[in-house]
């Protein structure tokens, strides 16, 4: 089974930039999608941003024009770059792959992004 790891997460003072990073043990093509999820302390986990074969990305309104994803295919990782990062961005990442012949989904353990003075 294909694994994902996540890193790059870490303490970011208000205003700064982190990218995440998410290597796959296998080929990215193997997914028909794949994203971003964050779940903070007491909330429900949430897509931050997502793709699926053929379509367009889909940002979370709260994080558009902040948030980057993208994917290397030739290094079988994908990233998050998020820029200008709030207090409320905190939250731990989870990268989030749907295998398409067995269209099983996968998760990473997730990495911790506090943003905080």
């Amino acid at each position: 089974q294909v694994q994902l790891v996540e890193s790059g997460g870490g303490l970011v003072q208000p205003g700064g930039s982190l990218r995440l990073s998410c290597a796959a043990s296998g080929s990215i093509f193997s997914f028909d999608y794949m994203g971003w999820y964050r779940q903070a302390p007491g909330k429900q986990r949430e897509l931050v941003a997502g793709f699926t074969s053929g379509r367009s990305i889909n940002y979370a309104d709260s994080v558009k024009g902040r948030f980057t994803f993208s994917s290397d295919n030739a290094k079988n990782t994908l990233y998050l770059q998020m820029n200008n990062l709030k207090p409320e961005d905190t939250a731990v990442y989870y990268c989030n792959a749907r295998e398409r012949v067995y269209l099983r989904y996968l998760w990473g353990q997730g990495t911790q992004v506090t943003v905080s003075s």
